[in-house]
């Protein structure tokens, strides 16, 4: 086990780090940290713009007929970028914020291997999300966030051409950063830590970029032949010229299914690190964990076509059916080891915790409604019904954005110095709870009796579903300006708390909170469990992180 004294900045209680202000987010900068949280930040200004746009969408099907929208087409623009905005410029970027800011400080690095490159790919992402939004200035697009020719090449205005280069942008970005996490996790690690040491976000973090390294060039390459399409009369897509309309299914999907583990293997990760904290218990099945997601990202690659089950030749049926049920496995195994974890553990139900105690029930009912849809009889009856958008909201908004939430409470400490505050965040579980539980298990059982989705006009019998998962979905966009407030409140009110409020055993928590421009005064030495709660030699360990880097109030009182 490492010395509690060539632990980084342990030897000085003067070491503390400055709170990154306001104005630090809207410049450049090389600070892994700063770099995180303007990730974060222009996230979850993105967070609130989709989340709008799903308010609209709810208001107008509370009833059969238009009552916002003067025509479909606009209810298909609204949802076209709506389902953009909230993949490609929430949950993607605010996986990268966490990424960039926590995998060089719990692998005691002072900062990313490439800082510049670092900064340039998230200044990407900006531009990106103006280009997206502005093309409703020329004609937004319609053809869904998905874009199947030859509705995204023949039928939608120029915004299609603007969101299909805003994609463009956001790849680049996304790979970049994907390098960037690769070269820091294999090259920065500190002596000691083996790849059997480092902390389960930083495995899901390595298998997330491997990824997007090898499956986002096909995007942009599908793309780059979409815009040549719409500006340069090339047929790349287009039967009639001896293109191949298909052709655009198979390269989107190919990154597109791979892309959903872009938004929950991060969060993966987090959750490891959130349950073993929050329940004082080593992580059942470490390697495990860490080699399922890299399973995750090796057969991600090999199930995209279920996506296409209605279009796609019935031979070839059966081996993707096969493929999209094995993928559920390593998942599987995710999930028995924090149940693990958690059994027996000494459970504090933190904000935190709860999120990630919430993410494992709905995770797993949002995972049985894809073994349903694996199944291709079943897919072919609910291909293109609400039970399809019930699924993917499930697996996204239950797994995706509960874990960004716990991540958030979890690391908000460490971020800003200062703890959200408890009890609203006990209030922003519970309404995200209900409200998540009530606006998508309606969708399944709509989706069973038929309901299309991608419609804003539907047959008044499914009047009464349509009204119940409205109202709960606006009780969601309440649950968010509950968690708005929340972070706004702790900013500047939040409680000052010390380097280690949770008493953690990763090297994020041995330096100040905020950590300082270097993270760690030294070279870091890291425990040699770090998830080794409850063991002889952890006790002293914590104690002796508290004492040196203790809350700014019991430091002036020392």
């Amino acid at each position: 086990m490492a010395t509690i004294t060539a632990t980084p900045g342990l030897g000085s209680r003067t070491t503390e780090g400055a709170a990154i202000r306001a104005a630090d987010l809207l410049r450049w900068s090389l600070d892994h940290k700063v770099i995180g949280l303007q990730y974060m930040a222009s996230s979850l200004f993105f967070f609130i713009v989709g989340g709008t746009m799903a308010m609209l969408i709810r208001w107008e099907l509370l009833t059969p007929a238009l009552d916002l929208m003067a025509d479909g087409t606009q209810y298909n623009a609204l949802m076209t970028i709506h389902g953009s905005v909230m993949i490609f410029l929430w949950i993607i970027p605010m996986m990268a914020g966490f990424g960039n800011y926590l995998v060089p400080l719990m692998l005691g690095a002072k900062d990313m291997a490439f800082p510049w490159l670092n900064a340039f790919a998230f200044w990407l992402i900006p531009p990106a999300g103006v280009l997206m939004i502005a093309g409703w200035l020329v004609g937004p697009p319609e053809a869904g966030w998905t874009s199947y020719p030859p509705l995204s090449t023949l039928f939608s205005p120029d915004g299609q051409t603007m969101w299909a280069m805003s994609l463009h942008l956001l790849g680049v970005s996304s790979i970049l950063g994907a390098i960037n996490f690769v070269v820091t996790i294999r090259n920065m690690r500190p002596a000691g830590m083996t790849i059997w040491k480092m902390p389960l976000f930083v495995w899901a973090v390595l298998a997330t970029a491997i990824i997007q390294v090898l499956a986002t060039p096909f995007l942009t390459g599908g793309l780059t032949l979409l815009i040549l399409d719409r500006t340069a009369g090339t047929s790349f897509f287009d039967p009639g010229s001896g293109g191949d309309v298909l052709l655009w299914q198979n390269v989107f999907w190919f990154y597109s299914h791979p892309a959903v583990y872009i938004m929950i293997l991060p969060g993966f990760g987090m959750v490891s690190e959130v349950l073993a904290v929050h329940a004082r218990k080593p992580v059942f099945g470490y390697r495990a964990i860490g080699l399922s997601s890299m399973s995750i990202a090796l057969v991600g690659f090999t199930v995209w076509a279920h996506h296409m089950f209605t279009s796609l030749q019935p031979a070839l049926r059966i081996p993707f059916m096969i493929t999209s049920m094995i993928i559920a496995v390593p998942t599987g195994i995710k999930i028995f080891s924090w149940l693990g974890t958690i059994w027996g553990g000494k459970i504090r139900f933190t904000a935190a915790m709860l999120f990630a105690l919430g993410f494992i029930t709905l995770f797993v009912f949002g995972g049985i409604g894809g073994i349903f849809l694996a199944a291709v009889p079943v897919d072919i009856h609910l291909h293109d019904t609400y039970f399809v958008v019930g699924h993917f909201h499930f697996v996204l908004f239950g797994g995706s954005v509960f874990l960004i939430f716990a991540g958030i409470y979890h690391w908000f400490p460490k971020m800003t110095g200062r703890r959200m505050n408890e009890r609203l965040g006990q209030l922003h579980f519970v309404t995200t709870y209900i409200g998540t539980f009530f606006t998508f298990v309606p969708q399944h059982i709509a989706g069973a009796l038929g309901l299309p989705r991608r419609v804003a006009m539907y047959d008044p019998a499914f009047t009464n579903i349509n009204t119940v998962i409205s109202l709960a979905a606006f009780l969601l966009g309440i649950s968010s300006l509950i968690f708005m407030y929340n972070i706004l409140r702790s900013l500047s009110h939040g409680e000052r708390v010390g380097g280690n409020p949770w008493r953690g055993l990763t090297l994020e928590w041995a330096t100040t909170s905020p950590p300082p421009p270097w993270n760690f005064r030294g070279d870091p030495v890291p425990f040699d469990d770090p998830y080794g709660y409850g063991s002889d030699e952890s006790g002293p360990y914590l104690d002796a992180v508290e004492r040196r880097f203790p809350a700014p109030e019991e430091a002036a009182g020392a």
